[in-house]
């Protein structure tokens, strides 16, 4: 079994629809997939209605902003009930804020000389979630800039003409929600966070404390020599191992579905997990 627990459609900041992204994983190879986009779970249905159809396994999951001191991390939540309350309401308020960092951005940039932005990235995002993927993409289109990279070190970090300081969940409030909706939760590229490794064995000691279940060993947005340090953690601090591209579209190269290493043997996969779904034989329930 092929396993990509890291994914994003338009359902928030990725190119490829829903039910596209599934039948791209099933073409890659994939046999179990989730769908994990930014703080919305809008794009599930349509996701386990192209799963049966390939008989591919759907893990229903989302990606929880979350401002821990003064970092932005992203913690996975994976096997989620999407009927969930708590889970609903908790990334309600986050979509909420959101729209209104949106609105703030393009007020940002319109002032610095950028017309008609909300509009352009509102067009971008299909009508459905805006982040500052489509801010970026859109000032590559009007050639304020060459690539992602260029954006935000020019446009969208704190002391530039785009940047509005995120207020996302707490770690605490993002594990709540993924623990009431009976899901796992893991966190995301741990090696992406400009952390020092004091602060890193910081984040992990608490993560589990407050009832976290997992580590993003092997992701399309580390090096190699990121994973084995990833899975040196997951050991140390008796975390189970996931795995994910981080999938956002063609445009990404690096990050492309089914296209990553396979876990170390001496890890725990999530997907053993207790609490990982079970499966009608292969197609997703």
């Amino acid at each position: 079994m092929q396993y990509d627990l890291h994914t994003h459609s338009t359902a928030s900041d990725g190119t490829c629809s829903p039910s596209e992204l599934v039948a791209l994983a099933h073409a890659n190879g994939v046999g179990c997939v989730a769908l994990t986009d930014h703080d919305t779970i809008a794009g599930i249905e349509d996701a386990r209605r192209q799963a049966r159809l390939l008989a591919i396994q759907l893990v229903a999951g989302v990606e929880i902003s979350v401002s821990w001191g003064t970092q932005t991390l992203h913690i996975l939540g994976l096997n989620l009930d999407i009927e969930c309350e708590k889970l609903n309401t908790g990334l309600s308020k986050l979509r909420t804020f959101r729209d209104w960092r949106a609105l703030e951005i393009a007020r940002k940039l319109e002032r610095a000389g950028i017309p008609e932005t909300y509009a352009a990235v509102k067009k971008l995002s299909n009508g459905t979630l805006i982040s500052r993927t489509h801010f970026a993409q859109h000032l590559i289109n009007v050639e304020k800039a060459k690539n992602m990279q260029a954006v935000f070190k020019h446009f969208l970090v704190k002391g530039k003409p785009g940047y509005v300081e995120g207020d996302w969940a707490s770690l605490e409030e993002a594990i709540e929600w993924i623990n009431a909706a009976g899901g796992l939760a893991v966190i995301a590229h741990p090696a992406r966070y400009r952390l020092s490794a004091t602060r890193l064995r910081e984040l992990m000691s608490t993560f589990k404390e407050l009832g976290g279940t997992g580590l993003e060993v092997i992701s399309g947005s580390h090096s190699d020599k990121e994973n084995r340090s990833m899975a040196e953690y997951a050991r140390r601090f008796d975390l189970a191992a996931s795995i994910g591209s981080d999938f956002h579209g063609a445009h990404h190269p690096w990050r492309q579905i089914g296209k990553m290493s396979n876990l170390p043997e001496n890890l725990f996969p999530v997907w053993k997990c207790k609490q990982w779904p079970v499966f009608a034989g292969s197609v997703s329930v």
